[in-house]
């Protein structure tokens, strides 16, 4: 007997664009995603999928025959296993692969350029064209700033640990492609603070999420809002409507074994004529400094990535 309401996750497909946050071969092979990502965490998890086994021995193949500085041979590694498993992924999507800048280069604007360049450089060289890649980059104000210069190339950019309103505009009006803000690390914050939310429309990473949406909307703003870092399906479900949703295989699977009904919760208001003082250094400053949770969690993500890019390049240093 088929069920007469389809999965809460296709419902969802015709309101938002689903993508994948895994690096999961078999994960995305199933559930489908337009778009989907990959980071060191995703990288060093994918070095034990079976699927991966012939890229990291061809890659580590490479490393051991490379002259010169053992640690750049372990980094040029890193980076080719990156984009392999971007390569792989790209052909299961009809969408893009983000993939993300090195972390420890969050506040050098030079040196994030320099590498998003390398980057598309080598998917290139893969046949994978730019237009199927966002490069991923961390929203201090040099990755803004980065954004802005990679954007003027035609390399369009993913930024990502937003958690401030005005951390969004300034990537919005830097010409970002897309930003990520992150749902239930600000959930998180503010429970581990002893303020838990009493419903679901009270939850401040939907709360954020949905007044970044009215508001890049109310300007007429075409950077793509992506929800991202869900911790349950109702965090999804109250953000059904927006551009994007970037959701981890499990809650995908919760999503698609539910049947109920998925209203849509975001709409798109017009577009006004909005007189903007553009964000400058110093406002993205001092807005920052004045938002406790914002500071705390971007310097944490920050960090985490970076911690998650060395965990993967002591895996390559171990098999090298």
């Amino acid at each position: 007997m088929s069920t007469a309401t389809p999965s809460k996750l296709s419902q969802l497909r015709d309101l938002s664009v689903v993508v994948a946050d895994t690096g999961d071969y078999e994960a995305i092979k199933r559930l489908k995603p337009v778009d989907c990502t990959t980071n060191p965490t995703l990288v060093k998890k994918a070095l034990d999928l079976p699927v991966y086994a012939e890229l990291i021995e061809r890659e580590l193949a490479w490393g051991r025959t490379q002259a010169g500085d053992r640690e750049t041979i372990v980094h040029a590694v890193a980076d080719r296993l990156t984009v392999g498993v971007g390569t792989l992924l790209s052909t299961l999507v009809p969408g893009r692969v983000s993939t993300e800048v090195d972390a420890d280069l969050a506040h050098d604007t030079a040196a994030t350029v320099t590498k998003a360049r390398q980057f598309i450089a080598m998917y290139e060289a893969a046949g994978v064209p730019r237009s199927k890649v966002l490069i991923k980059i961390a929203a201090t104000w040099e990755g803004v700033e980065a954004a802005r210069q990679l954007q003027a190339e035609g390399i369009d950019c993913n930024l990502t640990l937003i958690f401030n309103p005005t951390q969004a505009l300034a990537c919005s009006e830097a010409g970002a492609f897309l930003i990520s803000p992150f749902v239930g690390r600000i959930l998180d914050w503010y429970v581990a603070n002893g303020q838990a939310p009493a419903s679901i429309d009270a939850d401040p990473g939907v709360v954020f999420v949905r007044g970044v949406y009215a508001e890049f909307k109310r300007r007429g703003s075409p950077t793509v809002v992506m929800g991202a870092s869900f911790r349950s399906t109702a965090q999804i479900e109250a953000l059904a409507g927006c551009d994007r949703l970037t959701i981890s295989p499990d809650l995908l699977e919760k999503l698609d074994a539910d049947h109920g009904e998925l209203p849509r919760k975001l709409v798109a208001g017009a577009a006004e004529s909005v007189e903007v003082t553009p964000i400058d250094a110093a406002r993205f400053a001092a807005d920052l400094a004045a938002d406790p949770m914002a500071t705390e969690k971007l310097a944490a993500g920050i960090d985490a990535f970076a911690k998650d890019l060395e965990a993967l390049r002591q895996t390559i240093r171990e098999r090298l």
